[in-house]
């Protein structure tokens, strides 16, 4: 499975109502480090089943961007219960943000 495009009119049903935990890569496609993460976003997408991966451009939902306070790009958030659990900012492998889905 792919990540989804979670947009403001959709993210109520998507991430707060989601049974999984759901990571978001909030990105936007002048920035570089984003270019580089999302790949690897979309390869924890087609690998990890029992997470719900969503993408936000922040240039396309800035409501989003603003309501989690999103500063630098790129950044991760994954709820759970539709609880934000944990935030990443920057690059990081993907060694860690499997790491952040673990735990």
């Amino acid at each position: 499975m792919s990540a989804i495009q979670i947009t403001k009119d959709n993210f109520q049903k998507e991430v707060i109502e989601s049974t999984k935990p759901v990571l978001i890569d909030f990105w936007a496609a002048w920035c570089g480090p984003c270019r580089v993460l999302s790949p690897v976003v979309e390869e924890i997408a087609s690998e990890v089943s029992d997470v719900k991966v969503g993408k936000i451009n922040v240039d396309e939902e800035p409501e989003l961007a603003s309501r989690f306070r999103i500063m630098s790009i790129p950044t991760l958030l994954l709820f759970k219960d539709g609880q934000l659990a944990e935030t990443s900012i920057g690059l990081r492998p993907k060694s860690a943000i499997l790491e952040m889905l673990n735990q």
